[in-house]
């Protein structure tokens, strides 16, 4: 008896330090990825950027080894889906198909200072229409400035050539070959002029910053009209299925689909994402650096999510272990933490890039203390992983906050989930379970396949294509309810001395209103 050819989604996962590829099959697994790292330069501490060509060349390279692994194995392809990093944003010549920008990355913080004299007059305003306070990065803002400071830039514009997207938006239009210049909710509302009652952009913020509208893409739905690729770059014409924000696509394959169920994702930094309902909640509290976000947009209708996150938590790694050296890989690192099984003096705020939750301190630096004579390596790995779990706690802790009610259940993944360590110093901080997902390193592929995959007609439902796969082991809380809240007491006390600190040492913002570049150099034109 001939078996029948297994089908699957070529699924991308454009994340902030690398991009891997793989098909995605009708039993909700996963092929090995082809994965190729990106480069992030940051020429001070609040520039980030990345090379958009860089990252269009290696997107490139991982399809044609996925759908190579499909030809191999007898995989019919049905289409394609992509997750890409959030508010990561580019311009380009719409002619040429040159980027005329580097890519500010979503970390960057060169608008922060001057951002903060508009809270006053936008901050209410925007929570309520966009989900999110003015905040510390403003991509529109930035485009605008372009366009006057940047001569290639305004000279494409002037020409009527001229593409402003985030890095969805650029793959979809490098794939259709420039046939489509979209970009799909879950990245819209990351960019922060997002509205999210219109599912269109909102045109106070968008009139306020500047930006002309004849640059902006489309907003569509996650599983929208992406069109389909250009035979010239992947060998044929396959539909481009669905396109997801990263975390978002990482709550599908996670398995929170419904109001309570939350998922916290360790990449370049830990998001933690609570399903809220069909409509925009009302947050009964305002928390800093809690928004309302766009959880998935299907078919004209939209479930929302409340979300926290903090920065750099995989990026602090990659610091310790890269940068500085002070472990040989973060798998190193995490087998030094489970040596130490004792208390650690040892604290850790991973906060390079700024804190948002539940302080909004974008000058507020990472701090390493509690270090004597006595502390070896072990001890030291041990309160790095604590320090990402106190994150954590804060994120979920303002989460709860926001929603006025508790999260239901908790979903890891990640690179760093992969650390039991740390996900026990999560439920034992928390004190409640914490599940780590089965093939949680895929989260992102799977999730954002999933939901193009019922649209090409591989599953009749997201819950059906995750139910196919087994449950994580659960992580049971080991800390006594006073050990817990001590631990957590001890925690608040070095964070504020630490935030008021950097506050009195940091840059002050600038008047109310202020448009024109300022006189510090990290504000300078993008070269």
């Amino acid at each position: 008896m001939t078996r029948e050819r297994r089908r699957g989604v070529l699924s991308i996962d454009e994340g902030t330090t690398g991009t891997r590829a793989a098909i995605v099959l009708d039993d909700g697994d996963t092929a090995a990825p082809a994965y190729l790292p990106i480069s992030v330069r940051s020429s001070n501490h609040v520039r980030v950027e990345q090379d958009a060509t860089e990252i269009w060349v290696n997107t490139v390279q991982v399809c044609r080894e996925a759908l190579d692994w499909a030809a191999a194995h007898g995989v019919e392809v049905t289409g394609v889906s992509i997750s890409t990093q959030r508010a990561t944003v580019l311009l380009w010549d719409t002619v040429t198909g040159t980027p005329l920008s580097q890519a500010v990355v979503w970390q960057d913080r060169r608008y922060a200072s001057r951002l903060r004299a508009w809270e006053p007059e936008w901050d209410a305003y925007l929570v309520e229409h966009t989900g999110r306070p003015v905040g510390a990065r403003a991509p529109l803002l930035w485009a605008a400035e372009e366009i006057t400071r940047n001569e290639a830039v305004g000279r494409a514009h002037d020409k009527g050539r001229l593409a402003f997207g985030s890095v969805d938006t650029w793959l979809v239009w490098k794939l259709t070959g420039g046939a489509r210049h979209v970009m799909s909710a879950t990245n819209a509302v990351a960019v922060g002029a997002y509205d999210l009652r219109t599912g269109d952009w909102h045109e106070p913020w968008v009139e306020f910053l500047g930006c002309p509208r004849d640059v902006l893409p489309r907003i569509v739905d996650e599983d929208g009209d992406f069109g389909v690729t250009d035979p010239s770059v992947l060998g044929g014409r396959l539909p481009i299925l669905s396109v997801m924000g990263d975390q978002h696509a990482a709550m599908i394959a996670l398995g929170a689909h419904r109001p309570g169920q939350a998922t916290c994702v360790h990449g370049t930094g830990t998001f933690l994402d609570a399903v809220a309902g069909d409509r925009p909640p009302t947050h009964r509290c305002q928390v800093p650096g809690v928004l309302t976000l766009v959880g998935w947009r299907s078919r004209g209708a939209s479930m929302f999510s409340v979300e926290g996150y903090a920065a750099t938590t995989g990026s602090a790694m990659r610091w310790l272990c890269e940068e500085i050296g002070l472990f040989e890989s973060p798998s190193r690192l995490a087998e030094l933490a489970r040596e130490h099984t004792g208390p650690t003096h040892v604290r850790f705020l991973p906060a390079l890039a700024g804190l948002r939750t539940p302080v909004w301190s974008p000058e507020t630096t990472g701090i390493l203390t509690g270090l004597s004579l006595s502390t070896t390596r072990a001890e030291l790995a041990r309160g790095i992983l604590e320090g990402f779990a106190h994150s954590v706690c804060d994120l979920l802790e303002g989460v709860e906050k926001a929603m006025g009610q508790p999260v239901t259940d908790l979903f890891c993944g990640g690179g760093l989930a992969t650390s039991d360590v740390l996900m026990s110093s999560q439920a034992d901080l928390v004190g409640r379970p914490v599940q780590r997902a089965r093939g949680h390193e895929t989260a992102s592929l799977r999730g954002t396949a999933y939901v193009g995959g019922v649209r090409a007609g591989l599953w009749p439902s997201v819950a059906a294509a995750v139910a196919g796969l087994p449950a994580g082991p659960v992580f049971e809380p080991t800390l006594s309810d006073t050990e817990r809240q001590d631990a957590r007491a001890a925690w608040r006390d070095l964070m504020a001395r630490h935030v008021t600190a950097a506050v009195d040492h940091g840059a002050r913002p600038q008047g109310r209103g202020s448009r024109g570049p300022e006189p510090d150099s990290q504000e300078e034109s993008t070269s």
